[in-house]
């Protein structure tokens, strides 16, 4: 698997402990090496229209401020991996945002993903597509790498909210099963089956065998 958008854990535990010693600077540290994997997760989870109405770097900035101020509630009792448990903040920060602009838009945004599909081809997507051939895709094809990177896109896009976030979490932000697990509060065995069932119906889609496109927009619920 290709590497996660987050930073080594090992570190991170260090910072984690000096920080529950009342560091500041280890505080500060921590929070600063993941302000460019929370802005890579806004940049790719967010709808890339909603982005046009708000700044990445101000949903980045909410996400690290809420984050400290949570902080030493964390570390009294750090419920999941620190990477996830930010992550879960982020994801809050986005949905209110979609939230938000949907009442005060001046046009609808109901019919808009308020969490995107990723924008392509990038090598994620070169990845998924040649899984889903099963066989390699040669640098060379840049035309197949093309069509293929945006059929991909377009059936994920057209998935249910919980199978596109499950194929969005294993093969763009790199998170491991046991990750998304914690993540969705799934045990390894049911996070596995989903993301099983998520990748039949992507292959589904692909072949244009499935149903009807689903509504898009996410439930708190669904993530943890």
């Amino acid at each position: 698997m290709a590497k996660s958008i987050w930073p080594q854990s090992d570190q991170t535990r260090d910072l984690l402990a000096a920080a529950k010693r009342g560091d500041d600077e280890a505080i500060n540290q921590l929070l600063d090496r993941h302000r460019d994997p929370v802005r890579r997760l806004v940049q790719l989870r967010l709808d890339r229209r909603l982005q046009q109405r708000v700044d990445v770097s101000d949903v980045v900035q909410d996400v690290l401020l809420e984050a400290n101020g949570r902080l030493q509630a964390y570390l009294d009792n750090p419920v999941m991996a620190f990477h996830l448990w930010l992550r879960q903040i982020a994801w809050d920060h986005m949905i209110d945002a979609y939230r938000r602009h949907r009442r005060s838009a001046k046009r609808n945004m109901d019919r808009e993903q308020p969490l995107a599909a990723p924008a392509g081809p990038d090598h994620s997507t070169i990845q998924l597509a040649a899984q889903l051939a099963g066989r390699e895709i040669t640098p060379q094809a840049a035309a197949v790498q093309r069509e293929l990177a945006q059929q991909v896109e377009q059936a994920i896009a057209q998935l249910d909210e919980p199978d596109r976030d499950i194929l969005i979490m294993r093969h763009y932000e790199h998170l491991s099963n046991q990750e998304v697990a914690e993540a969705l509060q799934l045990t390894p065995p049911a996070a596995s089956m989903r993301y099983l069932r998520a990748m039949r119906r992507l292959r589904e889609r692909m072949d244009g065998s499935a149903g009807d496109p689903p509504s898009a927009v996410p439930k708190r619920s669904d993530q943890a």
